[in-house]
């Protein structure tokens, strides 16, 4: 999955003063899109280094967190792009990526997206200052301390005896097939946002609800925890809430197997067509 990165360790301590070097990753955010390096092989993530036609000004980028004893760095955009640079939305992070930069430049997305998004005080409207303790935001006028949102939610898959539930969301024309999720609500247990968004999404209600694995997803910005659930009653399918294009049981044996095992939705799929779950 997108934060299974190998060998490799994911450390997100935080520095005030990181050292820097050539290699490092910069992140570049404008109109919630990323600059990214493009070639004839596809994209790359920027490097201190790329910056050397277009410099990167003393002191205006901040660490994030490290992987694979890369240093991930967030900095405003510069007045003009480079020519080698591409803006792009994150979809472009999981194509052609090693799996440690796909999911170092998502969990940067996540983190540039909550600072660039909180920048003034929600509750004088005052500008936000940075932490030099720890990776908050702080308002100088009323105290006010903000950290990075994540927002959880949850991904069932729904099994009748040897069938599992798939679906398609409406109005994409791309992807393939997915797995009833939704967004926690405020006062809601995983298990009551199950029950919640099974019932409003396809109908149908579920008992023996079992937790599977969970998986930070930056494209998001959430956390999502997954899990398998059997239904309860009448297995009929009713598209309630418009959501979803499709719900159709598949036996088994008649699961495609998956292309990318990057989402939990897909590891979740594959391992009750393997007959792991």
């Amino acid at each position: 999955m997108l934060h299974q990165i190998g060998e490799g360790e994911y450390q997100c301590a935080f520095f005030p003063n990181k050292e820097e070097n050539s290699e490092d990753v910069i992140l570049v955010l404008q109109d919630d899109k990323l600059w990214l390096k493009k070639d004839g092989n596809g994209f790359s993530l920027p490097r201190r280094r790329d910056f050397f036609r277009t410099p990167l000004l003393p002191g205006a980028t901040r660490y994030l967190f490290s992987v694979h004893r890369t240093s991930f760095f967030l900095s405003e955009p510069l007045k003009e792009r480079p020519e080698s640079f591409s803006l792009e939305g994150t979809f472009a992070l999981r194509q052609k990526l090693a799996p440690w930069e796909a999911f170092g430049g998502v969990t940067a997305y996540h983190l540039g997206y909550w600072y660039h998004h909180n920048r003034f005080c929600g509750a004088c409207g005052e500008k936000m200052e940075f932490s030099g303790k720890e990776r908050a935001l702080v308002c100088p006028a009323c105290g006010n301390i903000k950290y990075p949102e994540i927002s959880p939610a949850v991904i069932v898959g729904i099994t009748h005896q040897n069938r599992l539930l798939l679906t398609r969301y409406a109005g994409r024309t791309t992807g393939g097939y997915a797995l009833v999720a939704g967004f926690c609500e405020i006062g809601e247990s995983f298990e009551d946002t199950i029950k919640r968004e099974v019932a409003e999404e396809v109908g149908l209600k579920v008992k023996n609800i079992t937790y599977y694995q969970s998986q930070p997803w930056g494209f998001s910005r959430s956390l999502l925890a997954g899990f398998f659930a059997e239904v309860d009653g009448d297995p009929t399918v009713t598209l309630v809430d418009g959501e979803l294009s499709e719900g159709t049981w598949f036996e088994r044996e008649a699961i495609p197997p998956i292309t990318s095992d990057m989402s939990l939705t897909a590891t979740m799929i594959d391992a009750f067509r393997k007959g792991e779950v």
